[in-house]
């Protein structure tokens, strides 16, 4: 085991404890380190690199959200995917709110923190846990898609009528990871504001999801409750 090991609590650690015997682990941690001697700041801060998975436990997965990875400005990146603790709302955010807003004709919380929707069910997972400052991707190819595909993987194997949200190519290449005739995998254009008008917007998404939940006895997620 790593150091990073330490900083992810029991339910998950049964599930992909053994990723951090793996030799990519040791080097993802070696190149952490590296990092943080040179005086770079990364983020999110350590203690919340796996937020994500402790905010919600394995059993209590209903839907997962994948993006690609942290928010790389000061003060915004605390672990979980489009989340921010504090702050203005990033524009994707937005975006997502406005879409929520459309199904349900109702107003979301002038905040971008997704707590809420961790606590639900909603795996709020990165592709890549840490990130630069201010240079986006640029811990990508490290050993964190190693790492978050195993999450997949496991979530697909273990669990069933999980929904899946694939929002642009990104998060779409997780999906032959996935078992599509076990669980609901939806796919559109991501939330940005470059691309959403490509097939987010409109995509009916969190009604589907919340649908297919209540059909297989599952309690829907109150998407406004953040």
């Amino acid at each position: 085991m790593t150091i990073l090991s330490t900083r992810l609590e029991k339910n998950w650690l049964d599930i992909i404890g053994g990723e951090f015997d793996r030799p990519y682990m040791a080097q993802l941690e070696q190149f952490l380190q590296r990092e943080k001697s040179a005086g770079r700041v990364i983020y999110p801060e350590g203690g919340e690199i796996f937020n994500a998975l402790n905010s919600t436990a394995f059993d209590d997965i209903k839907v997962v959200i994948i993006g690609q990875d942290p928010y790389h400005g000061e003060g915004q990146a605390h672990g979980l995917c489009f989340s921010v603790r504090k702050g203005p709302i990033p524009r994707s955010l937005k975006n997502i709110y406005k879409e929520i807003e459309t199904e349900y004709g109702i107003q979301m919380p002038p905040h971008g923190d997704l707590t809420g929707w961790a606590a639900q069910g909603v795996l709020l997972l990165n592709a890549t846990l840490t990130v630069q400052q201010a240079k986006p991707g640029s811990h990508q190819g490290k050993g964190w898609k190693e790492f978050t595909d195993a999450i997949i993987r496991a979530v697909n194997e273990k669990r069933e009528h999980i929904v899946f949200l694939l929002w642009g190519s990104y998060a779409q290449n997780k999906a032959e990871l996935i078992n599509p005739k076990k669980h609901l995998v939806l796919k559109t254009s991501h939330p940005s504001p470059f691309s959403a008008r490509h097939g987010f917007r409109g995509c009916g998404h969190f009604k589907t999801a919340n649908d297919y939940l209540i059909a297989h006895r599952l309690k829907p997620v109150e998407w406004q409750k953040i």
